[in-house]
């Protein structure tokens, strides 16, 4: 039996799943034409910036989502450990 905590499991599964998505959606490289004017240009900076950043933001999704993964698996308390023992002070 392994010990999992479900919900960061979910979470991290989650984040994964999403990071996954952006970089699908993100997929298609902005691309500029020859003859292009100066607020085309800008225009087709800008869009390429973004797609940089969804990249960017992708790639830490999946990557915190797998540390979290990572962490479920460790991350439960035994049934045993939630008691504490109270020492009496020696006299």
């Amino acid at each position: 039996m392994v010990l999992v905590d479900k919900r960061i499991l979910s979470g991290g599964i989650v984040m994964i799943i999403v990071g996954i998505i952006i970089t699908i959606t993100s997929a298609e490289q902005p691309i500029g034409e020859s003859g292009m004017s100066e607020e085309e240009i800008i225009d087709l900076m800008i869009a390429e910036d973004q797609n940089q950043a969804y990249k960017m933001l992708s790639g830490i999704l999946i990557g915190i989502g797998f540390l979290l993964v990572l962490i479920s698996f460790g991350a439960r308390r035994k049934k045993d450990s939630v008691k504490r023992k109270e020492k009496k002070p020696a006299e």
